[in-house]
């Protein structure tokens, strides 16, 4: 009988190297909706490797994605979030140089032609972000700081 089930997210046949050195190696993973998995492994295993390509932070040297069935292929990680992926970094990622609220939009900046259109209007979002939240940071402190 043909196991005719969709998975919410497939990853076959996986390879990434770097240089001459495997970080992952025909990696599989099957993931149903509604069930939670746990990558383990010692350090060096693949597991944030295997990651970083399901978010599009990495390019697969091999191997197919799909979600619901459909083959996709992830460039970035706005790739993924606009699939419903999302990703919880082990280690903090933020631009030290820029502030709270460039770190916040990176990525998502509203642009037209290549410069930022409403700066004002995006760190008023994160202003209300902040305030619902009962966050103390300030919208305009460097990350470094």
């Amino acid at each position: 009988m043909e196991n005719t089930e969709t998975f919410a997210l497939e990853l076959s046949g996986i390879t990434k190297r770097f240089g001459g050195i495997y970080a992952n190696k025909n990696a599989s993973l099957e993931v149903k909706k509604g069930e939670i998995h746990a990558l383990v492994g010692e350090n060096g295993a693949g597991k944030s490797t295997l990651m970083k390509i399901l978010y599009g932070m990495y390019r697969p040297d091999s191997g197919e994605i799909k979600v619901n069935g459909n083959a996709v292929t992830l460039k970035s990680p706005k790739d993924a979030i606009d699939l419903k992926i999302g990703m919880v970094h082990q280690h903090f990622m933020l631009v030290r140089t820029l502030t709270v609220t460039e770190n916040v939009i990176l990525g998502e900046e509203p642009v037209k032609n290549g410069f930022l259109t409403d700066y004002a209007r995006a760190k008023a979002e994160i202003k209300h972000l902040i305030e619902k939240f009962n966050l103390i940071l300030d919208p305009d402190a460097l990350v470094a700081a």
